[in-house]
């Protein structure tokens, strides 16, 4: 009987102690997306090159993003630099090249003191649309005129 109660004792010692431990880990500050991909779909050549992503920290400690990085030089973000409250809200704006005709597939990569994703990567995609005519006329010197 007293081997009983002693394994249970130390069972349940045991147990408290890796709650602990889990509630310690859990401790800090946690980003959220809304959304993690932004879909440009067919956007006009030189149009609106901004888009934005918005997140909330759902952690309990300030959330602070150190850094966020674009794939290329065409891809340039803008991130808070201010620690983001537990519970508050921030939004990271992107802005892409949108003189640059083809297909958009470009990713962000945010740096933070995120316990759940301290490397959070976030895209964009789509696809703009060909550069316009010159409207420069075309030069037909010698060529025969009508009358």
């Amino acid at each position: 009987m007293k081997k009983l109660a002693l394994s249970l004792a130390l069972m349940f010692i045991s147990a408290l102690a890796v709650n602990k431990v889990n509630a310690q880990i859990e401790k800090g500050a946690k980003i959220e997306f809304s959304k993690e991909t932004h879909d440009y779909g067919n956007i006009k050549y030189d149009g609106d090159p901004y888009c934005t992503f918005d997140f909330k920290n759902t952690g309990d400690e300030p959330l602070i993003i150190s850094n966020a990085k674009g794939s290329c030089g065409c891809t340039v973000p803008e991130w808070p630099k201010e620690p983001i409250a537990p519970g508050a809200k921030g939004t990271i704006r992107v802005k892409y090249d949108t003189k640059r005709p083809g297909a958009i597939n470009k990713s962000v990569t945010i740096t933070s003191n995120a316990i759940n994703e301290p490397n959070k990567v976030i895209r964009i995609k789509g696809e703009v649309g060909p550069a316009p005519e010159s409207g420069t006329p075309v030069n037909n010197a010698g060529a025969p005129t009508q009358n």
